[in-house]
């Protein structure tokens, strides 16, 4: 009797034990596991939401920012350039270059300090010039987004001439693989901006050699994204209902908004247009015959099958005409051995035909490489399509190209 009474007492108290045990483990887990797993999260932010690294702020800054240049360069050609065919020290499109390019300059520096900025433009030679500088300088001090909320986030009006140098003068990087670097085209289409036809305002941000922001101001295509591409955008495209800011942002998609003189405007996704057979696509091509073989593009085209007039238009408005679907591809096929193609040339087209659904190559097949320096070094040639259509369009241009 003895022992089974010693033996119930035993488990009661193993009972009331292990009770205790599960309590005590409760009450501790539910202090540290919500540190643990602060704690992991903090130190892998990987596995965070991705909008946490949206680079909603650089988006921002820089549809501003292109925005700001885009009036200074549309000052620039109603006040200035009319009537002007070259780009000489002192023509207009070097008054625009160098003005859009110290507003850009002033409105990223403010944000990000840090961050470096591949341009084309030095100010060596404003400061041997005073007149030069002068012009400038008055269109800059006097351009400012109609919105003060707006301007205010760009860093308001440059301080003084000196401080606009020093601006102009940051876009001396070299480049490369590593941080945080900006790539700058003030004006892309020199000849298109003086014949009023087509040119782009173009800024896009590279992070250790990969585009993850690109901006295009497009200030003479039409808002309408279903207008289709004719030749008459060559020239003569200021008039009213015209001007287009196109982004994009790495894995986020591609959007386009009308251009503004103040805050933005609602933005629109945009994409390519599907191509259900490949001989109904359009091209889009170089005005210029020294920046794209013609002849080469007249025999891919044949051979594809395409029919339909290619456009010709100059600058990155070209890139940005095939994302929202008002063309389908666009080639800049090699016209020297020797020539490397500008990173700023092609950064923000880049990205925001991919974003819309795009393929980007050269003509080898490669992604085009922003990480090697201020150049393409790595390619030859830019092949961009609809993704679908990319790897028969690859092959024609290999074709032709071969036959060389």
């Amino acid at each position: 009797m003895k022992a089974k009474e010693n033996k119930k007492s035993i488990s009661t108290k193993s009972l009331v034990l292990s009770s205790l045990l599960i309590v005590t483990l409760a009450v501790f887990l539910s202090r540290v596991l919500p540190r643990l797993t602060s704690l992991s999260l903090h130190l892998s932010p990987g596995i965070r939401n991705t909008n946490m690294s949206s680079y909603a702020k650089e988006l921002e800054v820089a549809q501003l920012a292109v925005q700001r240049a885009a009036i200074l360069t549309k000052r620039v050609f109603h006040e200035k350039a009319k009537g002007t065919v070259s780009k000489d020290d002192k023509s207009p499109v070097t008054i625009g270059d160098f003005g859009a390019q110290a507003l850009i300059i002033s409105a990223l520096k403010a944000n990000f300090p840090d961050d470096e900025i591949v341009a084309e433009e030095e100010a060596a030679q404003l400061r041997q010039d005073p007149n030069l500088r002068q012009t400038i300088w008055d269109l800059v001090k006097s351009t400012q987004l109609s919105d003060p909320a707006a301007e205010s986030l760009l860093g308001g009006t440059i301080k003084d001439e000196e401080t606009m140098l020093t601006m102009i003068d940051y876009g001396n990087s070299k480049g490369g693989a590593k941080g945080r670097i900006w790539a700058i085209d003030p004006i892309d289409g020199t000849k298109g901006f003086l014949r009023g036809g087509q040119y782009a305002v173009c800024l896009a941000l590279m992070v250790d050699g990969d585009v993850k922001v690109g901006v295009l101001g497009c200030p003479n295509l039409p808002v309408d994204d279903a207008a289709p591409l004719t030749g008459s955008m060559e020239s003569g495209q200021t008039d009213e209902g015209r001007g287009v800011l196109f982004s994009g942002v790495l894995g986020q998609g591609a959007t386009s908004r009308p251009l503004t003189t103040g805050a933005l405007e609602k933005e629109k996704r945009i994409s390519m247009r599907a191509i259900t057979d490949i001989a109904a696509a359009t091209f889009c091509e170089s005005v210029e015959a020294g920046h794209s073989s013609h002849g080469d593009q007249a025999e891919i085209a044949k051979r594809l099958g395409i029919t339909n007039p290619s456009v010709r238009m100059d600058s990155q408005a070209k890139y940005a005409s095939i994302a929202r679907g008002a063309g389908d591809i666009y080639l800049r096929l090699p016209v020297s051995a020797s020539y490397q193609e500008k990173i700023w040339d092609h950064a923000a087209g880049d990205l925001i035909v991919r974003e819309a659904g795009g393929a980007v190559t050269d003509i080898q097949g490669k992604r085009l490489d922003f990480s090697i320096g201020r150049t393409l070094q790595n390619n030859k040639g830019v092949i961009a399509a609809p993704a679908a259509a990319q790897p028969q369009v690859l092959k024609v241009v290999q074709e032709v190209l071969s036959k060389k």
